[in-house]
């Protein structure tokens, strides 16, 4: 199995990469001054693992990619957002109690749901 990694995007890339992406999204902003996101990366970084060819695991720093952030409201971070079919179906604000768990039922729920007509 291959090992797959949290693909890292800017503001330039985020259309691209989640919104037009054919497969399910999760993107996890993020600040290298936050705590509580480096207590919920390990578990990025293993739904990328997991699921990397299945969807699409990003992450963005949003101290370097101001506007996506902003676009989406986002105002506290660790927020994971999950996307499908281009639109947010989901959030995550902050670290959950199972993080692990949460993510993985998110995540799953997008893989399992039919998808919306265009």
């Amino acid at each position: 199995m291959e090992n797959h990694k949290p693909v890292h995007i800017s503001d330039a890339e985020f259309d691209t990469a989640i919104l037009k992406s054919e497969k399910p999204a999760v993107v996890d902003f993020w600040a290298a001054w936050c705590g509580p996101c480096r207590m919920i990366a390990p578990f990025v970084e293993e739904l990328a693992n997991e699921y990397g060819e299945k969807a699409v695991v990003a992450k963005m720093d949003t101290d370097a990619n101001p506007n996506v952030p902003t676009r989406y409201g986002i105002m506290g971070i660790p927020t994971l957002i999950f996307f499908k079919d281009g639109k947010e179906v989901d959030r995550i604000v902050g670290v959950p109690r199972q993080p692990k768990e949460a993510l993985r039922a998110k995540l799953e729920a997008l893989l399992t749901a039919p998808v919306a007509a265009r």
